[in-house]
């Protein structure tokens, strides 16, 4: 089942405050190369100011179905880890790849 998860490399390149949400969260838009630019809702403001985001590559799942988060379509799954105070940590190559690279 795991080899069904699309789990992706991404560009972020815009990034917005999500003021709907009910948690504190960020809506991004990352390239993800051949398969195209998609927006997310991301609750990592804790550890990301919205100008630092802009070109850091992140990993996301991208064939779970589209989820509506307020009034915001979320077409990826962000990764990241949870720290023990409940803030988010991406999910990062450690180098540059390609847009749209899969992890292996």
């Amino acid at each position: 089942d795991f080899e069904k998860v699309e789990l992706r490399v991404g560009t972020i390149i815009k990034v917005e405050d999500f003021k709907e949400a009910k948690k504190q969260s960020y809506k991004i838009w990352a390239d993800f190369g051949e398969f195209g630019i998609k927006q997310s809702s991301a609750q990592i403001t804790k550890f990301y100011k919205k100008e630092s985001l802009i070109g850091k590559q992140i990993i996301g799942v991208i064939n779970f179905p589209v989820k509506q988060i307020a009034n915001f379509m979320s077409e990826f799954l962000t990764t990241g880890f949870i720290d023990e105070e409940g803030g988010v940590i991406l999910a990062q190559p450690e180098r540059k790849v390609k847009n749209g690279a899969k992890l292996a």
